[in-house]
């Protein structure tokens, strides 16, 4: 496996870098143009202007605005257009569904002849992990095996939303029916073993890595990744570390887009928070942060959460 070394870095120094996805290299990419196969749509751009152009290459087409939004990247508007026969002069797609947060293009994922569609006379050749291939440059993500394609902007990239697919696809129109659970994940038990709650992460994930730390974090010396954990009604990537054989922190990534949202959901576990500045908001005894400035949730063990509260960890 690829994996960013953010070890070499001090631990503040870690969680202030770029999140990217797991196996993507180059942390500045330069977005396009996957996309643009498909009649020239962009990210970034308006809801109609993608409608129009995709009109012309689809057999079908339809606009579904979501009443609940839970996509990360969205603040109040969340909207989803559906297309199937999408023609392309690379061949045609089955199936294809654009994800606009407030109004602009920021993914994209695509069924069905994808491999012909999007890796045809590319000028890189992709990174590849497991059943993924990443082609760096054109912020592209192909499951040849699933036979899905995925194009996402940097924010979406950062939380590595290659994992999640539209449930717009099994033709779930509408989440307000859907019970989405607004409690942290259960099965992370702060201070457990790691033989204990390892195969607890593994089932609740979709897939993870492992990986031994080098000391830069005094707290944990050892770090599983999991992929596709459930918080929020959306499938979140997870840091659980440990140190001296004990889950001591977790790291929860976020977007900066649903931070009331999230602001929301531990007030109603937690109560009020026991400390807010421009960085943090902090709640259950200091047990679980908000983070703001990089869009994560931490949570700690007593004995952590003690030693971050009596050295102003919180309040760098």
């Amino acid at each position: 496996m690829v994996i960013i070394n953010k070890n070499t870095m001090s631990f503040l120094q870690k969680k202030d870098a770029l999140y990217i996805a797991i196996f993507l290299l180059c942390p500045l990419l330069i977005f396009s143009q996957a996309e643009n196969r498909l009649n020239d749509v962009q990210l970034g751009e308006a809801t109609k202007t993608t409608f129009k152009k995709i009109k012309e290459i689809s057999s079908s087409i339809e606009l579904v605005s979501i009443k609940n939004p839970r996509f990360p990247l969205v603040i109040t508007k969340e909207a989803h257009i559906i297309c199937e026969g999408v023609k392309t002069s690379y061949g045609q797609l089955d199936k294809v569904i654009f994800t606009f947060a407030d109004d602009q293009l920021v993914y994209l994922e695509a069924h069905g002849n994808t491999d012909a569609v999007f890796a045809r006379k590319q000028s890189e050749a992709p990174r590849s992990y497991l059943e993924y291939d990443a082609y760096v440059s054109q912020s592209l993500i192909i499951n040849k095996s699933k036979d899905i394609a995925w194009v996402m902007n940097r924010e979406a990239l950062k939380l590595n939303l290659f994992i999640w697919q539209n449930p717009l696809f099994n033709n779930v129109k509408d989440h307000k029916n859907t019970a989405i659970d607004h409690k942290l994940p259960e099965f992370l038990n702060m201070g457990e073993t790691l033989e204990k709650i390892k195969p607890s992460l593994i089932a609740n994930s979709d897939f993870t890595s492992s990986k031994d730390l080098d000391g830069s974090d005094p707290n944990a010396d050892f770090q599983i990744t999991c992929f596709g954990v459930d918080y929020l009604g959306f499938p979140r990537t997870v840091e659980a570390r440990f140190g001296v054989n004990q889950l001591n922190a977790v790291w929860i990534l976020t977007a900066k887009n649903e931070e009331n949202r999230i602001r929301q959901a531990l007030k109603s576990q937690f109560g009020a928070p026991v400390l807010v500045n421009e960085k943090w908001e902090v709640f259950d005894n200091w047990n679980v942060a908000l983070r703001k400035d990089k869009p994560e949730i931490l949570l700690l063990t007593e004995a952590v959460a003690l030693e971050y509260k009596n050295n102003s960890f919180f309040n760098q």
